[in-house]
């Protein structure tokens, strides 16, 4: 499967990482928003095209899928561009920042009949891959989740420290990772919702805190608190309260409630999440298939976020 990957930021990186381990995966061209920071990028990494095109890109006939890494506000127009050129295309969480750019890029999917993937790694993750198997074996219901998500982001920087170009967002982003995770391990539909917001940060024009709280239909509860103003420890951390225990999950980690480590490592072929990730956008390719996490699977979510912002928005 010959990819081209857009952005060479941290995700970028991390998705060369997760690829280097695939071997049906060859990364043949990369794209980026400036030739000199593309160019010593393609160099490091043994990439033999880099431009900062993406019309180039999908002109190359070379190029069977495109990964996209890139600035959120770029997404959907992006995926829309990489399905029209019949390029198969997975798009970095999250799939876009208004439900009306998401349900056009579901659109294209269904129009072109390509894979389209959304990078919702929490799905991936060998820790919530143990929980979903023991849900789906009828020997865990959860009860409740309680999802903190803290990073300290006062300054506009990525995960590397680095300048972003582009403005990350608490609702559009960090919640969706734990909204579709949420509905995804519940299996159920979400009946009510509510949020609220810190004050927006006078330079970045955003909300630095935020708490959510959501129920689905069969009485399981969502409580998720959000911060770039939490000076560290850094990441989500995951607690999940059900009928038969209680277990807390950090990435690819995870622990009971009375602190016994659960092994996770025969979950799956890796524990990094970006490489399941990767290996399930690649295998759905090869097989002709509906992935796991595609963009029809988490429109859900992005229904959500909508109808949350529509309420801070009065």
């Amino acid at each position: 499967m010959r990819i081209a990957l857009g952005g060479t930021g941290a995700f970028a990186t991390k998705h060369l990482d997760g690829l280097a381990r695939i071997d049906e995966a060859e990364v043949v061209s990369v794209f980026g928003r400036t030739a000199d920071r593309t160019e010593a990028y393609a160099a490091a990494h043994g990439i033999a095209h880099w431009c900062t095109d993406l019309d180039e890109v999908l002109r190359r006939d070379e190029v069977d899928a495109v990964i996209l890494a890139t600035p959120t506000q770029l997404h959907a127009a992006q995926a829309i561009a990489c399905l029209d050129a019949g390029k198969h295309v997975q798009i970095e969480i999250p799939l876009a920042d208004s439900l009306a750019d998401a349900q056009a890029v579901v659109a294209a999917q269904q129009r072109t009949g390509l894979v389209a993937m959304a990078g919702h790694t929490r799905r991936f993750n060998p820790s919530h891959q143990w929980l979903h198997n023991k849900i789906r074996a009828g020997e865990f219901n959860i009860q409740q989740m309680d999802v903190q998500t803290y990073f300290w982001r006062r300054t506009n920087t990525n995960a590397k420290g680095e300048p972003r170009s582009w403005t990350d967002h608490l609702l559009w982003h960090h919640a969706a990772h734990t909204v579709d995770l949420f509905t995804y391990q519940t299996g159920d539909t979400i009946v009510a919702a509510n949020i609220l917001e810190g004050p927006h940060h006078p330079e970045l024009g955003i909300a630095m805190d935020m708490s959510i709280q959501m129920k689905t239909s069969n009485g399981s509860l969502l409580t998720l608190s959000l911060s770039f103003n939490n000076d560290g420890p850094f990441g989500t951390f995951f607690r999940y309260i059900g009928d038969t225990g209680t277990y807390l999950a950090r990435y690819d980690e995870l622990i009971t409630g009375r602190d016994e480590v659960v092994d996770v490592s025969d979950v799956a072929v890796s524990m990094n999440g970006i490489e399941l990730q990767d290996r399930e956008f690649i295998a759905a390719i090869g097989e002709g298939r509906d992935p796991n996490s595609s963009v029809q699977q988490v429109l859900g979510c992005y229904r959500v976020l909508h109808n949350l912002e529509r309420q801070l928005n009065g």
